[in-house]
C-alpha cells in the first residue's frame, strides 16, 4: 500500500506543499463556522479559542499525523445549535466552511494567474505547483463537505431543505459515514471528488487567463 508519507522521499516539495495547504485551509474552513456561529448567536466555539488558525486547536494531533501519513485530515467545531436566532442558523454555519474553501479555490486560482501573465515563463515551476495544488486542494474540501452525508457540512445544509434528514438515527448516521470512507477509498469515488476539485479549479484558472490575457 502506498502511504502518502512515501512522497517525502520520492516528492518531498509536494509532500509539504500539501501538508501546508491543506493544514491552512482546514484552520480557515474552522474559522468561518466558529466566526459564523458566533455572528448569528453561538459563541461555544469562539470561547473554545476557534476563532484562531491554530492547527491544534482546529484540527488537533491526530488529524495532523493522519495528514503526513495518509494525506488526510479534519478538523472540527463546537457549535450549540439551541443558541441561535434563526432557523436557518444551523445550515449558514455549516455552509459558511466549504464556502470558504471555494473563495480560497478561487484566490489561488487568481494568483496563478495572475503570476502566469506577470512572469510568463520565468515563473518557477514550484510557485505554479504551489498555487495549482492549493487551488485544486480548496475545490476537493469544497466537493467534498458539501456532500449529504453525516459528519460532513453538507448534511446539516441539506438537513434545513429536507428535514427527515435531521430524524436519521446516529447508528445509521455512522454506518453512512462509514460507508462513504470506504467507497473514497475502494471505488471511483475518491477520483471522482477529486476530479471535480480540479475542475472547479481549471474552471477559475481559466477563466482569470482570459481576462489577464496569460
Amino acid at each position: 500500500m502506498n502511504l502518502f508519507i512515501n512522497y517525502l522521499a520520492s516528492d518531498p516539495f509536494f509532500f509539504f506543499t500539501w501538508i501546508v495547504i491543506v493544514i491552512f485551509s482546514i484552520c480557515v474552513h474552522e474559522y468561518a463556522h466558529a466566526y459564523t456561529a458566533l455572528r448569528l448567536g453561538d459563541d461555544t466555539a469562539a470561547r473554545a479559542g476557534h476563532l484562531s488558525l491554530n492547527p491544534m486547536v482546529q484540527m488537533g494531533p491526530t488529524s495532523l499525523i493522519f495528514l503526513a501519513l495518509i494525506g488526510i485530515a479534519w478538523g472540527s467545531v463546537p457549535v450549540a445549535i439551541q443558541r441561535f436566532r434563526q432557523a436557518w442558523a444551523g445550515a449558514a454555519v455549516a455552509v459558511a466552511g466549504p464556502v470558504s474553501n471555494l473563495v480560497l479555490c478561487l484566490i489561488f486560482a487568481f494568483l496563478g494567474a495572475l503570476f502566469a501573465a506577470l512572469f510568463g515563463e520565468a515563473l518557477s515551476d514550484e510557485v505554479r505547483m504551489f498555487l495549482w495544488v492549493g487551488s485544486v486542494a480548496n475545490g476537493v474540501l469544497f466537493v467534498l463537505n458539501m456532500l449529504p452525508v453525516p459528519m460532513l457540512d453538507g448534511w446539516s445544509v441539506f438537513s434545513y431543505f429536507f428535514p427527515p434528514m435531521s430524524r436519521v438515527s446516529p447508528n445509521a448516521a455512522q454506518h453512512i459515514t462509514l460507508l462513504l470512507i470506504a467507497a473514497i477509498f475502494l471505488t471511483p469515488l475518491g477520483g471522482m471528488i477529486w476530479g471535480a476539485g480540479g475542475a472547479i479549479a481549471r474552471l477559475f484558472m481559466g477563466i482569470f487567463s482570459v481576462i489577464l490575457g496569460g
